[in-house]
C-alpha cells in the first residue's frame, strides 16, 4: 500500500533524475558548440595575428619618406604606412627574414586607376565623391600625379610644388602661355590661383568649375556685374567667356578681340554703319574729294564702342537703353 510519504519520496526520485537527465543532455549538444568556438578563437598555422607596424620600424629603410610624412594626417592613422602600402608587416619580415622585400603596394609604379582607389578609400568625401568620370579620371590623371604624401612643397593640401598654378601648368602649358599675355589674371603675381575658380576633384561641372557655369564663377569677384539692371547687355547675362578670356589676352580687360572687331562680330549693321576698320580710319584720316582736305573718322583709333557705350554690361539710366551713362 503506498503511502502519502512514500509517494513523495517517489517524485523527488523522479525529479532529480529527470534533472540529471537534461543537465547530460544540455553538456552534450554544448560540446561541439564549446569545441567549435575554441577552433575559431584558436588561430592556426596558416592564421598570421593583424601586427601594427610602427612607422618608425619603417624609417629604419625609408627614413626620407617616413619624415616627410611626420606630422601629416597621414601620418596619425592607425595603421600609419599599412593604410596605402598593405602588408607592411609581412614585407618588413621578409626583409628581416630573408633579405628580400616581402609583399608590398608601391603607389610610385602602380596605375592611376588603382592609385585613385586606394587614395578615395579614405577621401570619398566632398568633391572627391564625383572624381570618378571626370575629365582628370578620363585621362589617367591620378592622385599622385599632383599631391605627394612624402616629400610635398606646398603649405597645404600636399602639392608637389609650391603654389597650386605650377601643379596645373606641368600639364596645361597653354594656359600657362595665356597667363604671361599682358592683360591676365594675377595668377603669376601669386595674389589667387588655379584652384579659387577650378576645382581638380570636380567631376559634375563644366571645365571643373567650383560653380555650375562660367558667368557665376566671374560674379563671385565681379559682383558690380551683377546686376540686376534695367538695361541688359544679352551676351554679359548669357556667358562672360563669349568677350573675354579668363586665362589672359594682349588686349585690354582681357578681352578676346581688340574693340570694334569684338564688338562688329554681333553688330555689323545696326543704327549706324558697322564698316571695319582699315588706314582710312587713322588720325591720317581720307582725303575728301580732290581738295587735299583730311577728315579723320569718327571711330578713330582709341575711339571705339565703349566711348559712347560705357555701360556694356547693363545699366540702369533711364535714357539708357543704348547701355549709354
Amino acid at each position: 500500500m503506498n503511502t502519502p510519504k512514500a509517494v513523495g519520496t517517489r517524485r523527488t526520485v523522479l525529479a532529480i533524475a529527470a534533472l540529471g537527465a537534461s543537465a547530460l543532455l544540455l553538456a552534450m549538444a554544448g560540446t561541439p558548440l564549446l569545441a567549435n568556438q575554441t577552433a575559431a578563437t584558436t588561430p592556426t598555422a596558416d592564421t598570421k595575428p593583424d601586427v601594427k607596424v610602427d612607422a618608425q620600424e619603417c624609417a629604419t629603410c625609408h627614413e626620407t619618406s617616413v619624415k616627410g610624412s611626420r606630422g601629416t594626417p597621414h601620418a596619425s592613422l592607425e595603421q600609419a604606412c599599412g593604410s596605402c602600402h598593405g602588408d607592411v608587416s609581412g614585407h618588413l619580415q621578409s626583409v628581416t627574414e630573408k633579405g628580400e622585400p616581402g609583399p608590398i603596394t608601391s603607389l610610385a609604379k602602380a596605375k592611376p586607376a588603382d592609385v585613385n582607389k586606394t587614395c578615395l578609400t579614405c577621401h570619398e568625401k566632398g568633391h572627391q565623391s564625383t572624381f570618378a568620370g571626370s575629365v582628370h579620371d578620363r585621362r589617367d590623371v591620378s592622385c599622385t600625379s599632383c599631391h605627394s604624401v612624402h616629400s610635398f612643397q606646398s603649405v597645404r593640401n600636399q602639392l608637389k610644388t609650391a603654389r597650386d598654378q605650377d601643379t596645373c601648368f606641368t600639364c596645361h602649358q597653354q594656359i600657362r602661355a595665356k597667363g604671361l599675355r599682358t592683360s591676365h589674371h594675377p595668377v603669376r603675381e601669386g595674389k589667387i590661383g588655379c584652384g579659387d575658380c577650378h576645382d581638380p576633384h570636380e567631376g559634375s561641372k563644366p571645365k571643373m568649375l567650383k560653380t555650375e557655369w562660367i558667368t557665376e564663377t566671374c560674379l563671385t569677384c565681379h559682383t558690380e556685374k551683377r546686376g540686376p539692371f534695367l538695361w541688359e547687355h544679352a551676351p554679359v547675362r548669357e556667358n562672360c567667356a563669349l568677350c573675354h578670356d579668363p586665362h589672359g589676352s594682349n588686349h585690354d580687360k582681357l578681352l578676346v578681340a581688340k574693340q570694334p572687331f569684338l564688338c562688329q562680330r554681333c553688330h555689323l549693321n545696326t543704327r549706324h554703319p558697322g564698316t571695319l576698320y582699315d588706314q582710312t580710319n587713322t588720325s591720317a584720316g581720307r582725303t575728301t574729294g580732290g581738295t587735299g582736305i583730311t577728315t579723320v573718322s569718327n571711330r578713330a583709333v582709341e575711339h571705339a564702342c565703349k566711348n559712347c557705350h560705357q555701360n556694356v554690361h547693363g545699366g540702369n539710366a533711364p535714357s539708357g537703353p543704348y547701355l549709354g551713362r
